[in-house]
């Protein structure tokens, strides 16, 4: 979500250019913090993640939290010293093993824990990690990540967390890189006794405490990247409905204000018929265990796993406004869209580097489309992406900088939903493209990927070798022009503006007849049926023309 907020605000006051954005790029300088969170250490390397028991208190009246972590994980290779995160101001008061309290050596956000029981390869070990402090506020959530301490309109607190880019250590400890997801975890939250919190999974029992406080804890059966989890604290009122998917029955739960819930219960229709046109497109689900909720918060919204959360103000389009300036965008409610389509591209496919974050923005940004595409047809998701492009900025590569916890440019989200449906166009078989993207999800279930998988497997089903086209879109600022010029019934044409091997076919109109051209970088020559000047590009592809 971060970036596309970032992307609107600098279209609306033009505050970048691309020559300024290469600049800056270039001159970006990366920290031995940066390399600590962002790449698989040899402290991180040796172990595998298997499940959290994340505890947390949370105390509104001085914004503080406690609390505790055990982290389950099995080893791959014995080592002595493991990392794991947590970001200041928190504090971690100790670490135990076997009921010993460990040593370790704090590097900045990085906690580099000398273990003293042995490690057999193979064997499961059990970490419990103690904390406590005053979060990072997020003032601007969610792009700024950690806790919003607000008030609802009774006076009540309503507090919840977010934490895209910046991490989830900034208010747990954890392994806090997205190359290892853990595979289970249970979420236990202590709230005043008035207040209700809703995290990710399926609500296991409550425990109400003398001390006037409760106890919520949440089971989440899937594997989950750290991001993904979250707290949400609030008066809430809930009500539900049952949704029949691909895989049977799908619990669907909504958490609100008292205040809004008539209007919750006209708004969150979106949120099925969401799941209606995704489980076309994706396939299944990838969360039936943990059940799907959407969660009101006091910020715009997140995509967290199976607690997708929601503060678009109960307006369609993206607070009320279409961001494609076609009108197509106020057919939906952005948030419950493209939220939601996170569920498959950032939280069941979940990228390893964070670099590669394209993975989850530009699926989730192409699948607004396709959920019009669902509903209202071809022409209208057409019209969307294609007014999308008013936002792109080409400033810098959408693949960003390798092991400095670095994503690519804001690009991610736009470009990369044209990117895809260029692709669609390339393809040219609608059923071919659809079992591309579903079969995207069934390959990749619940796993971390990299760009090349991806680009790997869409080629390979596709039959058609993508590489210069994911290194023009994806490595590359430029877009392709079509350069061309008519003289005496002949067309000469060639790409421009490409990196080697760049050779897309592309779809343009002669004397409204539609036909393929076959462009390289070298000229090419036509002969035309009649003396025309110009030629135009079929719109639905991603590159520009100039005619010389």
């Amino acid at each position: 979500m971060k970036h596309f907020i970032i992307g609107i605000l600098l279209l609306a006051f033009d505050l970048s250019i691309a020559a300024q954005g290469l600049m800056a790029d270039k001159q970006a300088q990366f920290t031995h913090q940066d390399s600590l969170r962002g790449s698989i250490t040899p402290e991180r390397a040796w172990w595998d993640l298997t499940y959290y028991h994340l505890e947390v208190q949370i105390n509104p009246d001085d914004k503080s939290i406690k609390g505790k972590n055990t982290v389950q994980y099995t080893v791959l290779n014995p080592k002595k010293t493991l990392q794991i995160d947590l970001q200041s101001p928190l504090t971690i008061s100790k670490i135990v093993q076997d009921g010993k309290e460990l040593q370790f050596k704090s590097d900045g956000n990085a906690h580099f824990v000398t273990l003293e029981h042995p490690q057999p390869k193979g064997s499961t070990q059990n970490l419990e990690v103690y904390y406590e402090g005053h979060p990072k506020v997020a003032v601007r959530a969610p792009w700024d990540g950690g806790f919003s301490w607000k008030k609802d309109d009774n006076g009540n607190d309503f507090i919840a967390t977010s934490c895209q880019g910046l991490g989830a250590s900034v208010w747990w400890p954890c392994k806090d890189h997205m190359y290892d997801e853990v595979d289970s975890m249970l979420i236990s939250v202590t709230v005043p006794k008035d207040l209700m919190d809703v995290s990710n999974g399926r609500l296991r029992s409550k425990e109400q405490h003398k001390d006037g406080t409760s106890t919520y804890n949440w089971f989440v059966g899937n594997p989950i990247n750290n991001y993904g989890v979250n707290v949400n604290v609030g008066d809430y009122v809930h009500f539900a409905e049952d949704y029949a998917g691909e895989n049977g029955n799908l619990t669907m739960d909504y958490y609100v204000l008292p205040a809004n819930l008539e209007k919750a219960k006209v708004q969150f229709k979106d949120a099925t018929r969401m799941m209606e046109a995704f489980e076309y497109w994706f396939g299944p689900y990838p969360f039936y265990e943990d059940g799907f909720k959407l969660v009101e918060v006091p910020y715009l919204g997140m995509e967290h796993q199976s607690s997708v959360t929601y503060g678009n103000q109960y307006m369609n389009g993206y607070l009320g406004r279409d961001l494609s300036g076609t009108g197509w965008g106020l057919k939906f409610d952005f948030i419950i869209i493209h939220e939601s389509g996170h569920e498959w591209f950032a939280n069941n496919i979940t990228n390893k580097d964070i670099a590669d974050m394209w993975i989850h923005e530009g699926f989730t940004a192409y699948s607004e489309n396709l959920f019009l595409d669902y509903f209202y047809g071809k022409e209208a998701s057409s019209a969307y992406v294609i007014g999308t492009r008013r936002i792109i900025e080409n400033d810098k590569p959408i693949i960003g900088p390798y092991g400095v916890n670095q994503e690519g440019s804001g690009d991610m989200y736009y470009k990369g939903a044209n990117i895809l449906h260029t692709l669609r166009q390339l393809i040219n078989d609608d059923q071919k493209w659809r079992q591309i993207l579903r079969g995207l999800n069934e390959v990749f279930y619940h796993q971390t990927v990299t760009t090349k998988q991806i680009e790997d497997y869409i080629s390979q089903e596709s039959g058609m070798d993508l590489s210069a086209f994911f290194n023009q879109y994806l490595r590359d600022i430029r877009i392709p022009t079509l350069e061309y010029s008519v003289e005496n019934n002949q067309l000469k044409y060639r790409w421009a503006n490409v990196v080697a091997d760049f050779k897309m076919p592309v779809q343009v109109s002669i004397a409204d007849e539609a036909i393929w051209l076959y462009p390289t970088s070298a000229w090419k020559n036509m002969k035309l049926e009649s003396n025309i000047k110009t030629i135009d590009l079929d719109a639905d592809f991603y590159v520009f023309s100039k005619r010389l």
